[in-house]
Protein backbone atom coordinates (compact mmCIF):
# COMPACT_ATOMS: atom_id res chain seq x y z
CA UNK A 1 0.00 0.00 0.00
CA UNK A 2 0.79 3.36 -0.24
CA UNK A 3 2.18 5.61 2.54
CA UNK A 4 -1.42 7.83 2.78
CA UNK A 5 -3.15 3.98 3.24
CA UNK A 6 -0.36 2.90 5.88
CA UNK A 7 0.67 6.47 7.63
CA UNK A 8 4.54 4.76 6.89
CA UNK A 9 5.76 7.95 6.81
CA UNK A 10 8.04 8.47 2.87
CA UNK A 11 11.51 8.10 5.30
CA UNK A 12 10.68 4.89 6.53
CA UNK A 13 9.30 3.30 2.89
CA UNK A 14 13.01 4.59 1.93
CA UNK A 15 14.68 3.04 4.70
CA UNK A 16 12.45 -0.70 4.07
CA UNK A 17 13.58 -0.18 0.17
CA UNK A 18 16.95 -0.22 1.17
CA UNK A 19 17.27 -2.89 3.57
CA UNK A 20 14.70 -5.11 1.30
CA UNK A 21 17.69 -4.38 -1.75
CA UNK A 22 20.21 -5.52 0.97
CA UNK A 23 18.30 -8.17 1.75
CA UNK A 24 18.43 -9.66 -2.08
CA UNK A 25 21.94 -9.16 -2.53
CA UNK A 26 22.28 -5.48 -3.93
CA UNK A 27 25.81 -4.11 -4.49
CA UNK A 28 25.41 -1.12 -6.42
CA UNK A 29 22.48 1.41 -6.64
CA UNK A 30 22.19 4.17 -10.00
CA UNK A 31 20.21 6.94 -8.61
CA UNK A 32 18.88 9.55 -11.14
CA UNK A 33 17.69 12.78 -8.81
CA UNK A 34 14.70 14.38 -8.60
CA UNK A 35 12.11 15.86 -5.90
CA UNK A 36 9.49 13.37 -5.34
CA UNK A 37 12.44 10.41 -5.15
CA UNK A 38 14.16 12.99 -2.25
CA UNK A 39 14.18 10.28 0.88
CA UNK A 40 15.02 7.29 -1.73
CA UNK A 41 18.37 9.30 -2.87
CA UNK A 42 19.14 10.60 0.99
CA UNK A 43 18.37 6.59 1.95
CA UNK A 44 21.01 5.99 -0.71
CA UNK A 45 23.65 8.18 -0.14
CA UNK A 46 23.84 7.25 3.60
CA UNK A 47 24.03 3.44 2.64
CA UNK A 48 26.67 4.30 0.32
CA UNK A 49 28.54 6.25 3.60
CA UNK A 50 28.14 3.28 5.55
CA UNK A 51 29.42 0.68 2.89
CA UNK A 52 26.34 -1.34 2.31
CA UNK A 53 26.27 -0.46 -0.92
CA UNK A 54 28.17 1.68 -3.83
CA UNK A 55 26.02 4.63 -5.33
CA UNK A 56 26.38 6.03 -8.63
CA UNK A 57 24.48 9.24 -9.62
CA UNK A 58 23.93 9.83 -13.40
CA UNK A 59 21.65 13.39 -14.63
CA UNK A 60 20.26 11.44 -17.48
CA UNK A 61 17.43 8.35 -17.04
CA UNK A 62 17.33 6.84 -19.98
CA UNK A 63 21.60 6.58 -19.38
CA UNK A 64 20.89 6.00 -15.67
CA UNK A 65 18.85 2.43 -17.09
CA UNK A 66 21.85 1.48 -18.92
CA UNK A 67 24.15 1.86 -16.37
CA UNK A 68 22.29 -0.26 -14.06
CA UNK A 69 21.86 -2.89 -16.54
CA UNK A 70 25.79 -3.01 -17.62
CA UNK A 71 26.53 -3.69 -13.77
CA UNK A 72 23.77 -6.26 -13.57
CA UNK A 73 24.72 -8.31 -16.48
CA UNK A 74 28.29 -8.19 -15.56
CA UNK A 75 27.44 -8.96 -11.52
CA UNK A 76 24.39 -11.25 -12.13
CA UNK A 77 22.81 -9.39 -9.11
CA UNK A 78 20.17 -7.19 -8.76
CA UNK A 79 20.82 -3.39 -9.33
CA UNK A 80 18.72 -0.22 -8.44
CA UNK A 81 17.90 2.65 -10.19
CA UNK A 82 15.80 5.44 -8.79
CA UNK A 83 13.94 7.46 -10.24
CA UNK A 84 11.64 10.47 -9.81
CA UNK A 85 7.89 11.01 -10.94
CA UNK A 86 6.68 11.68 -14.64
CA UNK A 87 9.20 11.52 -17.64
CA UNK A 88 11.74 10.56 -15.73
CA UNK A 89 10.18 7.32 -15.32
CA UNK A 90 9.52 6.59 -19.22
CA UNK A 91 13.30 7.10 -20.10
CA UNK A 92 14.05 4.02 -18.35
CA UNK A 93 11.71 1.99 -20.87
CA UNK A 94 14.86 1.26 -23.29
CA UNK A 95 17.20 -0.40 -20.89
CA UNK A 96 13.95 -2.21 -19.18
CA UNK A 97 13.02 -3.36 -22.29
CA UNK A 98 16.66 -4.31 -22.89
CA UNK A 99 16.87 -6.39 -19.11
CA UNK A 100 13.25 -8.07 -20.23
CA UNK A 101 14.69 -9.91 -23.44
CA UNK A 102 17.96 -10.13 -22.38
CA UNK A 103 17.13 -11.54 -18.72
CA UNK A 104 19.11 -8.79 -16.99
CA UNK A 105 18.21 -8.53 -13.32
CA UNK A 106 17.57 -4.68 -13.27
CA UNK A 107 15.08 -3.58 -10.70
CA UNK A 108 13.81 -0.02 -11.55
CA UNK A 109 12.39 1.81 -8.40
CA UNK A 110 10.13 4.69 -9.44
CA UNK A 111 8.88 7.60 -7.00
CA UNK A 112 5.58 8.20 -7.65
CA UNK A 113 3.05 10.93 -6.34
CA UNK A 114 0.05 9.78 -4.34
CA UNK A 115 -2.81 8.00 -6.05
CA UNK A 116 -5.43 10.22 -4.96
CA UNK A 117 -3.63 12.59 -7.45
CA UNK A 118 -4.00 10.74 -10.70
CA UNK A 119 -6.69 11.96 -13.27
CA UNK A 120 -5.86 15.57 -11.90
CA UNK A 121 -3.55 18.38 -13.11
CA UNK A 122 -1.23 18.36 -10.39
CA UNK A 123 2.55 18.61 -11.54
CA UNK A 124 4.49 15.26 -13.04
CA UNK A 125 1.47 13.09 -12.30
CA UNK A 126 0.66 10.21 -14.77
CA UNK A 127 -0.35 6.75 -14.20
CA UNK A 128 2.94 4.93 -13.99
CA UNK A 129 2.06 1.19 -13.27
CA UNK A 130 2.65 -0.92 -15.65
CA UNK A 131 4.12 1.52 -17.65
CA UNK A 132 6.64 -1.09 -18.83
CA UNK A 133 4.84 -4.13 -20.75
CA UNK A 134 5.48 -7.89 -19.70
CA UNK A 135 8.15 -6.64 -17.14
CA UNK A 136 6.97 -7.75 -13.37
CA UNK A 137 4.81 -4.84 -11.57
CA UNK A 138 5.27 -3.93 -7.67
CA UNK A 139 3.30 -1.43 -6.43
CA UNK A 140 4.50 -1.37 -2.88
CA UNK A 141 7.79 -2.68 -1.13
CA UNK A 142 5.03 -5.56 0.47
CA UNK A 143 4.40 -6.78 -3.23
CA UNK A 144 7.73 -6.80 -3.83
CA UNK A 145 9.73 -9.87 -5.92
CA UNK A 146 12.83 -10.41 -7.49
CA UNK A 147 12.91 -12.59 -10.28
CA UNK A 148 15.94 -14.40 -10.27
CA UNK A 149 16.20 -14.06 -14.08
CA UNK A 150 14.98 -10.93 -15.60
CA UNK A 151 13.66 -6.94 -14.24
CA UNK A 152 11.03 -5.77 -12.10
CA UNK A 153 9.60 -2.19 -11.52
CA UNK A 154 8.48 -1.17 -8.11
CA UNK A 155 6.75 2.38 -7.86
CA UNK A 156 6.71 3.91 -4.71
CA UNK A 157 3.93 6.22 -3.82
CA UNK A 158 5.67 8.79 -1.97
CA UNK A 159 3.72 11.43 0.51
CA UNK A 160 4.90 14.74 2.18
CA UNK A 161 6.94 15.39 4.15
CA UNK A 162 9.10 13.80 1.87
CA UNK A 163 12.57 14.83 3.28
CA UNK A 164 13.27 14.73 6.98
CA UNK A 165 16.29 15.01 8.95
CA UNK A 166 16.48 11.13 10.51
CA UNK A 167 19.52 9.07 11.65
CA UNK A 168 19.49 6.79 8.60
CA UNK A 169 20.42 3.35 10.71
CA UNK A 170 19.61 0.27 8.14
CA UNK A 171 19.64 -3.04 9.68
CA UNK A 172 20.10 -5.21 6.81
CA UNK A 173 18.57 -9.03 6.87
CA UNK A 174 20.28 -12.08 6.15
CA UNK A 175 19.92 -12.81 2.03
CA UNK A 176 17.30 -15.29 1.97
CA UNK A 177 18.58 -18.28 1.29
CA UNK A 178 17.97 -19.94 -2.40
CA UNK A 179 15.75 -22.69 -2.15
CA UNK A 180 17.27 -26.37 -3.13
CA UNK A 181 17.67 -27.02 -6.63
CA UNK A 182 15.04 -29.04 -8.09
CA UNK A 183 16.58 -31.65 -10.56
CA UNK A 184 16.22 -30.86 -14.03
CA UNK A 185 14.39 -32.39 -17.02
CA UNK A 186 17.40 -33.17 -19.78
CA UNK A 187 17.11 -34.17 -23.10
CA UNK A 188 19.34 -36.84 -24.33
CA UNK A 189 20.95 -36.49 -27.28
CA UNK A 190 21.03 -39.98 -28.74
CA UNK A 191 22.61 -41.46 -31.61
CA UNK A 192 25.38 -40.58 -33.82
CA UNK A 193 23.81 -38.52 -36.10
CA UNK A 194 25.62 -35.25 -37.51
CA UNK A 195 25.05 -32.86 -35.69
CA UNK A 196 26.24 -28.76 -35.06
CA UNK A 197 25.93 -27.06 -31.54
CA UNK A 198 24.96 -23.41 -31.89
CA UNK A 199 25.90 -20.94 -29.08
CA UNK A 200 23.91 -17.41 -29.13
CA UNK A 201 24.07 -14.58 -26.76
CA UNK A 202 23.94 -15.67 -22.92
CA UNK A 203 26.01 -15.52 -19.65
CA UNK A 204 24.27 -18.64 -18.43
CA UNK A 205 24.81 -21.28 -20.99
CA UNK A 206 27.74 -20.43 -22.65
CA UNK A 207 29.97 -23.45 -20.62
CA UNK A 208 27.12 -26.00 -21.34
CA UNK A 209 27.73 -25.05 -25.09
CA UNK A 210 30.76 -26.15 -25.21
CA UNK A 211 30.74 -28.85 -22.62
CA UNK A 212 28.16 -30.60 -24.84
CA UNK A 213 30.34 -29.89 -28.06
CA UNK A 214 33.42 -31.18 -26.74
CA UNK A 215 31.13 -34.04 -25.16
CA UNK A 216 29.99 -34.89 -28.64
CA UNK A 217 33.04 -33.80 -30.71
CA UNK A 218 30.72 -31.64 -32.70
CA UNK A 219 31.40 -28.37 -34.14
CA UNK A 220 30.59 -25.44 -32.49
CA UNK A 221 29.07 -22.19 -34.41
CA UNK A 222 29.52 -19.93 -31.30
CA UNK A 223 28.68 -16.23 -31.37
CA UNK A 224 31.20 -13.46 -29.42
CA UNK A 225 28.68 -13.01 -26.80
CA UNK A 226 27.93 -16.91 -26.37
CA UNK A 227 30.98 -17.00 -23.73
CA UNK A 228 31.55 -20.38 -25.60
CA UNK A 229 34.20 -19.18 -27.99
CA UNK A 230 36.76 -21.44 -27.03
CA UNK A 231 38.13 -24.90 -27.03
CA UNK A 232 38.89 -27.46 -29.99
CA UNK A 233 35.75 -27.29 -31.49
CA UNK A 234 35.39 -23.87 -32.66
CA UNK A 235 34.37 -23.34 -35.95
CA UNK A 236 36.18 -20.13 -37.16
CA UNK A 237 34.40 -17.58 -40.05
CA UNK A 238 31.60 -20.15 -38.98
CA UNK A 239 28.24 -17.94 -40.89
CA UNK A 240 30.56 -18.50 -44.15
CA UNK A 241 31.15 -21.68 -43.51
CA UNK A 242 27.18 -22.25 -42.52
CA UNK A 243 26.53 -21.02 -46.40
CA UNK A 244 29.21 -21.85 -48.55
CA UNK A 245 30.26 -25.70 -47.50
CA UNK A 246 28.59 -28.36 -49.42
CA UNK A 247 28.55 -30.84 -46.34
CA UNK A 248 25.83 -28.45 -44.73
CA UNK A 249 23.06 -29.86 -46.39
CA UNK A 250 24.42 -33.07 -44.25
CA UNK A 251 23.28 -31.88 -41.05
CA UNK A 252 20.76 -34.06 -39.03
CA UNK A 253 20.44 -32.32 -35.81
CA UNK A 254 20.96 -29.10 -34.26
CA UNK A 255 21.73 -27.90 -30.89
CA UNK A 256 21.33 -24.27 -29.85
CA UNK A 257 22.13 -22.32 -26.97
CA UNK A 258 21.61 -18.85 -25.59
CA UNK A 259 19.95 -16.60 -27.76
CA UNK A 260 20.91 -16.48 -31.58
CA UNK A 261 20.10 -13.63 -33.64
CA UNK A 262 23.19 -12.08 -35.18
CA UNK A 263 23.48 -13.76 -38.55
CA UNK A 264 20.93 -15.25 -41.19
CA UNK A 265 22.54 -18.41 -41.91
CA UNK A 266 22.08 -19.86 -38.37
CA UNK A 267 18.63 -18.15 -38.53
CA UNK A 268 18.02 -20.21 -41.70
CA UNK A 269 20.09 -23.55 -40.27
CA UNK A 270 17.26 -23.13 -37.09
CA UNK A 271 14.46 -23.15 -39.68
CA UNK A 272 15.38 -26.02 -41.43
CA UNK A 273 12.42 -29.04 -41.14
CA UNK A 274 14.27 -31.15 -42.34
CA UNK A 275 16.71 -31.61 -38.93
CA UNK A 276 15.84 -31.78 -35.49
CA UNK A 277 16.70 -28.85 -33.05
CA UNK A 278 16.94 -29.02 -29.36
CA UNK A 279 17.05 -25.63 -28.17
CA UNK A 280 18.01 -25.25 -24.92
CA UNK A 281 16.06 -22.63 -23.65
CA UNK A 282 12.31 -21.61 -24.04
CA UNK A 283 10.24 -20.00 -27.21
CA UNK A 284 11.26 -16.50 -25.76
CA UNK A 285 14.95 -17.37 -26.45
CA UNK A 286 14.70 -18.90 -29.61
CA UNK A 287 14.61 -16.84 -32.12
CA UNK A 288 11.92 -17.65 -34.87
CA UNK A 289 8.57 -19.19 -34.04
CA UNK A 290 9.59 -23.11 -33.46
CA UNK A 291 8.11 -25.13 -35.54
CA UNK A 292 7.61 -29.11 -34.94
CA UNK A 293 10.87 -30.30 -35.80
CA UNK A 294 11.72 -27.82 -32.69
CA UNK A 295 12.67 -29.21 -28.86
CA UNK A 296 12.84 -27.01 -25.89
CA UNK A 297 15.18 -28.16 -23.19
CA UNK A 298 16.30 -27.65 -19.71
CA UNK A 299 19.56 -29.10 -20.65
CA UNK A 300 21.22 -32.16 -22.48
CA UNK A 301 23.25 -34.85 -21.91
CA UNK A 302 25.24 -36.34 -24.90
CA UNK A 303 24.84 -40.33 -25.27
CA UNK A 304 27.68 -40.75 -27.24
CA UNK A 305 30.30 -39.10 -29.36
CA UNK A 306 29.86 -38.57 -33.24
CA UNK A 307 32.04 -39.11 -35.98
CA UNK A 308 35.14 -37.49 -35.73
CA UNK A 309 35.60 -37.50 -39.63
CA UNK A 310 32.25 -34.57 -39.42
CA UNK A 311 33.93 -32.45 -37.12
CA UNK A 312 37.19 -32.29 -38.43
CA UNK A 313 35.51 -31.41 -41.92
CA UNK A 314 34.07 -27.99 -40.11
CA UNK A 315 37.11 -27.26 -38.53
CA UNK A 316 39.25 -27.29 -41.66
CA UNK A 317 36.66 -25.27 -43.72
CA UNK A 318 36.82 -22.47 -40.82
CA UNK A 319 40.45 -22.57 -41.69
CA UNK A 320 40.43 -22.61 -44.75
CA UNK A 321 37.30 -19.45 -44.63
CA UNK A 322 39.65 -17.66 -42.28
CA UNK A 323 42.74 -17.22 -44.23
CA UNK A 324 40.64 -17.09 -47.39
CA UNK A 325 38.97 -13.88 -45.90
CA UNK A 326 42.19 -12.99 -44.22
CA UNK A 327 43.18 -12.52 -48.12
CA UNK A 328 40.97 -10.05 -49.27
CA UNK A 329 41.15 -7.96 -46.48
CA UNK A 330 42.97 -4.50 -46.71
CA UNK A 331 45.21 -3.29 -43.45
CA UNK A 332 43.28 -0.03 -43.40
CA UNK A 333 39.71 -2.72 -43.62
CA UNK A 334 37.77 -1.77 -40.42
CA UNK A 335 37.26 -5.69 -39.80
CA UNK A 336 41.06 -5.27 -38.60
CA UNK A 337 39.82 -2.71 -36.13
CA UNK A 338 37.99 -5.83 -34.31
CA UNK A 339 40.28 -8.39 -34.75
CA UNK A 340 43.17 -5.71 -32.95
CA UNK A 341 40.64 -4.94 -29.90
CA UNK A 342 39.73 -8.75 -29.65
CA UNK A 343 43.57 -9.85 -29.81
CA UNK A 344 44.29 -6.80 -26.99
CA UNK A 345 41.61 -8.51 -24.65
CA UNK A 346 43.53 -10.51 -21.84
CA UNK A 347 42.37 -13.59 -20.09
CA UNK A 348 40.65 -11.80 -16.92
CA UNK A 349 39.69 -8.75 -19.11
CA UNK A 350 35.87 -7.83 -20.07
CA UNK A 351 35.28 -6.68 -23.78
CA UNK A 352 31.53 -5.20 -24.72
CA UNK A 353 30.83 -4.91 -27.84
CA UNK A 354 28.13 -2.91 -29.62
CA UNK A 355 25.45 -3.69 -32.01
CA UNK A 356 25.67 -3.83 -35.83
CA UNK A 357 29.25 -4.19 -37.84
CA UNK A 358 31.71 -4.71 -34.24
CA UNK A 359 29.84 -7.48 -33.10
CA UNK A 360 29.75 -8.89 -36.70
CA UNK A 361 33.14 -8.07 -37.65
CA UNK A 362 34.45 -9.70 -34.05
CA UNK A 363 32.67 -12.44 -35.22
CA UNK A 364 34.03 -12.96 -38.59
CA UNK A 365 37.16 -12.44 -37.41
CA UNK A 366 37.78 -13.80 -33.76
CA UNK A 367 39.21 -16.98 -33.02
CA UNK A 368 38.62 -19.43 -30.16
CA UNK A 369 39.91 -17.87 -27.10
CA UNK A 370 38.76 -17.53 -23.08
CA UNK A 371 37.48 -14.37 -23.49
CA UNK A 372 34.04 -12.50 -21.38
CA UNK A 373 32.38 -11.05 -23.65
CA UNK A 374 29.08 -9.26 -23.06
CA UNK A 375 26.45 -7.26 -25.42
CA UNK A 376 23.00 -6.06 -25.64
CA UNK A 377 21.57 -9.26 -27.68
CA UNK A 378 18.37 -8.77 -26.32
CA UNK A 379 16.90 -6.69 -28.80
CA UNK A 380 20.24 -5.30 -30.42
CA UNK A 381 19.81 -1.96 -30.09
CA UNK A 382 22.72 0.32 -30.58
CA UNK A 383 21.17 2.96 -27.46
CA UNK A 384 22.54 2.59 -23.97
CA UNK A 385 25.80 1.12 -25.08
CA UNK A 386 28.68 3.33 -23.21
CA UNK A 387 26.65 3.27 -20.29
CA UNK A 388 26.17 -0.55 -20.36
CA UNK A 389 29.84 -0.85 -20.74
CA UNK A 390 30.63 1.80 -17.95
CA UNK A 391 28.68 -0.05 -16.24
CA UNK A 392 29.64 -3.83 -16.98
CA UNK A 393 33.42 -2.41 -15.95
CA UNK A 394 32.32 -1.39 -12.88
CA UNK A 395 31.24 -4.69 -11.85
CA UNK A 396 33.80 -6.51 -13.65
CA UNK A 397 36.54 -4.34 -11.59
CA UNK A 398 35.26 -4.93 -8.08
CA UNK A 399 34.47 -8.29 -8.76
CA UNK A 400 38.70 -8.51 -8.78
CA UNK A 401 38.36 -8.87 -13.11
CA UNK A 402 40.85 -7.17 -14.83
CA UNK A 403 40.05 -3.83 -16.94
CA UNK A 404 37.33 -3.58 -19.37
CA UNK A 405 37.24 -2.78 -23.40
CA UNK A 406 34.19 -1.60 -25.42
CA UNK A 407 34.23 -1.99 -29.04
CA UNK A 408 31.22 0.20 -30.97
CA UNK A 409 30.47 2.21 -34.02
CA UNK A 410 30.31 6.05 -33.96
CA UNK A 411 26.51 6.18 -34.52
CA UNK A 412 26.08 4.18 -31.21
CA UNK A 413 28.79 5.83 -29.57
CA UNK A 414 26.87 8.83 -30.53
CA UNK A 415 23.79 7.96 -29.37
CA UNK A 416 24.78 7.16 -26.04
CA UNK A 417 27.80 10.08 -25.72
CA UNK A 418 25.54 11.17 -22.52
CA UNK A 419 27.10 7.97 -21.14
CA UNK A 420 30.15 10.18 -20.45
CA UNK A 421 28.31 12.46 -18.72
CA UNK A 422 29.46 11.20 -15.02
CA UNK A 423 30.36 13.53 -11.86
CA UNK A 424 33.85 14.02 -10.28
CA UNK A 425 32.76 12.15 -7.45
CA UNK A 426 31.25 8.87 -8.89
CA UNK A 427 33.04 5.82 -9.03
CA UNK A 428 35.25 5.27 -12.76
CA UNK A 429 36.02 2.19 -14.62
CA UNK A 430 38.84 1.30 -16.12
CA UNK A 431 37.58 1.11 -19.65
CA UNK A 432 38.51 1.41 -22.80
CA UNK A 433 35.94 2.64 -25.80
CA UNK A 434 37.08 2.05 -29.34
CA UNK A 435 35.39 3.74 -32.02
CA UNK A 436 35.10 2.38 -35.20
CA UNK A 437 34.72 5.59 -37.09
CA UNK A 438 32.86 5.67 -40.56
CA UNK A 439 30.65 8.56 -40.02
CA UNK A 440 27.40 6.89 -40.29
CA UNK A 441 25.15 3.09 -40.18
CA UNK A 442 28.04 1.29 -42.74
CA UNK A 443 25.40 -1.94 -42.04
CA UNK A 444 22.88 -0.62 -44.20
CA UNK A 445 25.29 -1.12 -46.95
CA UNK A 446 25.33 -4.72 -46.62
CA UNK A 447 21.65 -5.04 -46.59
CA UNK A 448 18.64 -4.91 -48.95
CA UNK A 449 18.69 -1.26 -48.49
CA UNK A 450 22.83 -0.98 -49.77
CA UNK A 451 21.36 -2.09 -53.85
CA UNK A 452 22.09 0.35 -56.55
CA UNK A 453 18.72 1.11 -56.92
CA UNK A 454 18.54 2.69 -53.58
CA UNK A 455 21.55 4.36 -54.44
CA UNK A 456 19.55 8.02 -54.37
CA UNK A 457 18.35 7.68 -50.72
CA UNK A 458 20.66 5.65 -49.15
CA UNK A 459 23.11 8.50 -48.20
CA UNK A 460 20.27 10.59 -46.38
CA UNK A 461 18.27 8.12 -44.89
CA UNK A 462 20.26 5.35 -44.13
CA UNK A 463 24.01 6.50 -44.16
CA UNK A 464 23.26 9.11 -41.86
CA UNK A 465 26.28 10.96 -41.59
CA UNK A 466 26.94 13.47 -38.53
CA UNK A 467 30.22 15.09 -39.23
CA UNK A 468 30.28 15.51 -35.57
CA UNK A 469 34.02 15.55 -34.07
CA UNK A 470 34.25 13.41 -31.40
CA UNK A 471 37.42 14.93 -30.46
CA UNK A 472 36.19 17.46 -29.36
CA UNK A 473 32.86 15.88 -27.64
CA UNK A 474 35.24 14.23 -25.61
CA UNK A 475 37.16 17.13 -24.82
CA UNK A 476 33.84 18.40 -23.20
CA UNK A 477 33.84 15.51 -20.45
CA UNK A 478 37.50 15.67 -19.29
CA UNK A 479 37.70 11.93 -21.44
CA UNK A 480 41.15 11.28 -22.86
CA UNK A 481 40.67 10.78 -26.76
CA UNK A 482 43.18 9.43 -29.48
CA UNK A 483 42.66 9.23 -32.79
CA UNK A 484 44.39 6.58 -34.67
CA UNK A 485 44.62 4.64 -37.78
CA UNK A 486 43.46 0.41 -37.67
CA UNK A 487 47.20 -0.24 -38.74
CA UNK A 488 48.52 1.75 -35.27
CA UNK A 489 45.48 0.02 -33.05
CA UNK A 490 47.07 -2.71 -32.08
CA UNK A 491 50.27 -0.49 -31.23
CA UNK A 492 47.27 2.06 -29.22
CA UNK A 493 45.83 -1.01 -27.48
CA UNK A 494 49.33 -2.05 -25.63
CA UNK A 495 48.75 0.40 -22.81
CA UNK A 496 46.18 -1.48 -20.29
CA UNK A 497 43.17 0.70 -19.66
CA UNK A 498 43.42 3.18 -16.75
CA UNK A 499 40.47 4.97 -15.88
CA UNK A 500 37.93 5.84 -19.23
CA UNK A 501 39.29 6.56 -22.67
CA UNK A 502 38.01 6.92 -26.38
CA UNK A 503 40.35 5.17 -29.36
CA UNK A 504 38.54 6.86 -32.24
CA UNK A 505 39.68 4.88 -35.58
CA UNK A 506 38.51 6.39 -38.77
CA UNK A 507 37.56 4.07 -41.57
CA UNK A 508 35.65 3.90 -45.16
CA UNK A 509 32.28 3.08 -45.47
CA UNK A 510 32.14 4.06 -49.02
CA UNK A 511 33.32 0.43 -49.99
CA UNK A 512 31.41 -2.07 -47.22
CA UNK A 513 29.58 -3.45 -49.68
CA UNK A 514 31.95 -3.97 -52.09
CA UNK A 515 34.30 -6.21 -49.36
CA UNK A 516 31.95 -8.17 -47.74
CA UNK A 517 31.38 -9.28 -51.38
CA UNK A 518 34.43 -10.18 -51.78
CA UNK A 519 34.89 -11.59 -48.64
CA UNK A 520 32.08 -13.83 -49.95
CA UNK A 521 33.51 -14.86 -53.28
CA UNK A 522 36.61 -15.63 -51.25
CA UNK A 523 34.96 -18.14 -48.77
CA UNK A 524 33.04 -19.31 -51.31
CA UNK A 525 35.86 -20.38 -53.75
CA UNK A 526 37.82 -21.86 -51.08
CA UNK A 527 35.07 -24.26 -49.95
CA UNK A 528 33.62 -25.25 -53.20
Amino acid sequence: MSPEHTSERSVDVARRLLETLLAHGTRELVLAPGSRSGPLALAAHAADAQGFVRLHVRVDEREAGFLALGLAAASGLPVPVVTTSGTAVANLHPAMLEALHARVRVVAVTADRPARLRGTGANQTTDQRDIFPRVPFAGSLDELELPEDGPVHLNLELDEPLVEAVDWAFTPRQHPASATATARSSFRLAGRARTLVVAGDTRHDGVLARATAEAGGWPLLAEPSSNARDGECVVDAYRHVLAHLPEAAGVERVVSFGHPTLSRPIARLLARDDLDVVHVGTQATFPLPAGAHVTFAETVEVDEPGDPAWTRTWIDAGRRAAEAIEGVLDPDAPHRVAAAVWEAVGADDLLVLGSSNPVRDVDLLARAAPHRVLANRGLAGIDGMVSTAVGAALAHGSSGGGPAWALMGDLTFLHGANGLLIGPDEPRADLTIVVVSDDGGSIFSTLEQGGPEHAAAFERVFGTPTRTHLDRLCAAHDVPHERVAPAELPLALRARPTGLRVIEVPVRRDDRRAVEARITAAVRDALT
